[in-house]
């Protein structure tokens, strides 16, 4: 993996955390190649990485064995037809785009291409991400094991057989981040409103879910069991519980997910009819 040559096309965040991950696991900077139309970017990662920049994608796919799409959805479509005379039979495209499916990256990149399809979440851009992956059928297993390094490069990456499971991957952890925000906000507000003092408040909520995160990732009990723990017949956290409960807690995260998830495949089938 480590002397596999890597091209990015487009160096925004999510492009740059992975570099980044890449450069700290131990891959050659040498062997990392980008291309942006922003110098400014590209002067900035070459400055911090010292890899490979160019304004020029063909230049790009001329140099690697993976190629790596992290451009913006809405200029993917242009961005894969000028590449895709370019790519070679050994070549392994990764999409990082997020609403454009299988079907739309072949039709733009040509049937024969080996694509693998990746769902990341934003916490990649401090290497604590979560992504998924989906394979077409031209993709090897060499090639599978190279899309998972790389994306393990900023925190846990996991297959799924059928690509419809993205779109539910979508609305777990592809979203789940602004859900985990919502909530610490609204805690923050009533924290304050209840006597403390924001910056307290923010810190304690922050430590607090950081734990809980950290408590779940270790234990092999389920967040349910977790829970019951933590939870003392008649005391203050069974309180809390059963008024969100009652509030019909349960019920709003699964139509909140449902919705995302409904969104997602909407804006699939929008992207492959154009």
């Amino acid at each position: 993996m480590k002397t596999t040559k890597i091209g990015f096309i487009g160096g925004g965040n999510m492009a740059a955390s992975l570099l980044n991950g890449l450069v700290a696991s131990g891959h050659e900077p040498k062997r990392l190649w980008v291309s942006d139309i922003n110098p400014e970017t590209l002067a900035n990662l070459s400055a911090s990485l010292d890899i490979n920049v160019t304004q020029s994608n063909h230049e790009v796919i001329r140099s690697v064995d993976v190629v790596v799409l992290a451009v913006k959805p809405q200029i993917l479509a242009q961005v894969a037809q000028e590449i895709a005379p370019l790519l070679q039979q050994h070549q392994l495209l990764v999409s990082i785009a997020a609403g454009i499916n299988q079907a739309s990256l072949s039709k733009w990149l040509g049937a024969d291409v080996a694509i693998v399809r990746c769902m990341p979440n934003t916490p990649a851009l401090v290497l604590t991400g979560a992504t998924a992956l989906h394979a077409n059928d031209k993709v090897n297993p060499d090639q599978r094991d190279l899309a998972e390094t790389i994306l393990r490069a900023v925190g846990i990456a996991l297959w799924v057989d059928d690509e419809s499971e993205l779109d539910a991957v979508t609305a777990v952890s592809g979203s789940g981040p602004a859900y985990f925000f919502l909530l610490m906000e609204a805690m923050e507000k009533v924290a304050v409103e209840l006597g403390l003092n924001e910056a307290t408040a923010r810190l304690l909520i922050q430590q607090t879910a950081l734990g809980a995160a950290k408590i779940a990732l270790e234990s092999s009990e389920t967040p349910g069991e977790l829970r019951k723990r933590v939870t003392s017949p008649g005391g203050t956290t069974q309180q809390a519980i059963e008024t969100f409960e009652a509030g019909g807690f349960s019920q709003l995260v699964s139509k909140a997910l449902r919705a995302a998830r409904d969104r997602s495949v909407e804006m699939s089938k929008q992207m492959e009819a154009n």
